[in-house]
């Protein structure tokens, strides 16, 4: 799918995975509209992109409804990207054997899933009405789980449930959006050099890297950014989740 000229949408864009994931699709000729939170650096980034900015929570129905409208403003939305997630670790039991509060499982579930959910459901909507293609395309899906959806970590079980579901309801979703020419696939990445590792020592980070068998590194954003051009680029890519991790398999801890 050529998308020069045409629409996209990133979400969690102002950072990471989805800010690079943008600044290719910029490059690629898409206009590009980046969401995420009010007080993000949302807006920064995309006035560097020439874009647009939705200051938006991706569960919040109607705040992503206005995201995709503003996107779909400039040309036919082709393209979104849910890169938006949060991973904050929680054991199922604390230090004193009582079970954390459900809270904050319902929070990371609803932010990776549902969010990720409504995202989907909003966009294809707006695809769906767009003119096709040659070939009857009319756009691409792509969300972020993790290999924590296979391999979760302890203290993981509320975000590998949350990656897991996102794995699951790729096939589904792309057997149902087949009828209106829109695909949807999902890349599983490993241990990437995102912010949520910035915050660890470099010695602990580097640790991390040598985890990996080849190559032995952190995963860099531009790499996640090349494989959702890849995904877009390859029309019968479709229904399927993608590991980009360089063949690690995580440890119990």
């Amino acid at each position: 799918m050529d998308i020069a000229g045409a629409a996209a949408l990133v979400t969690g864009g102002a950072s990471g995975l989805g800010r690079a994931t943008a600044r290719r699709l910029a490059e690629a000729g898409a206009r590009v509209t980046i969401v995420d939170l009010p007080g993000s650096a949302g807006a920064e980034a995309a006035a560097e992109l020439g874009g647009s900015f939705a200051a938006a929570d991706v569960t919040d129905p109607g705040r992503i409804a206005d995201a995709v409208a503003l996107a779909s403003a400039v040309a036919p939305l082709r393209v979104v990207v849910n890169c938006a997630g949060i991973a904050p670790p929680a054991k199922v039991l604390d230090r004193d054997g009582a079970p954390t509060p459900l809270a904050g499982f319902e929070r990371i579930v609803r932010v990776n899933l549902v969010g990720t959910y409504n995202v989907t459901a909003q966009a294809a909507a707006a695809m769906a009405r767009t003119a096709p293609l040659d070939g009857g395309a009319r756009g691409v899906v792509v969300s972020t789980a993790s290999v924590a959806a296979f391999e979760g970590q302890i203290g993981q079980p509320a975000y590998s449930a949350s990656k897991g579901g996102v794995h699951a309801m790729t096939l589904p979703i792309a057997r149902e959006l087949a009828r209106h020419g829109i695909r949807v696939c999902t890349i599983a990445p490993g241990i990437m050099e995102t912010p949520m590792l910035h915050g660890l020592p470099e010695a602990a980070q580097e640790s991390l890297g040598q985890q990996v068998p080849y190559p032995a590194r952190l995963g860099r954003p531009e790499e996640y950014a090349d494989l959702v051009l890849a995904i877009v680029g390859n029309d019968y890519l479709n229904g399927e989740t993608i590991r980009l991790d360089g063949a690690i398999r995580m440890a119990p801890r």
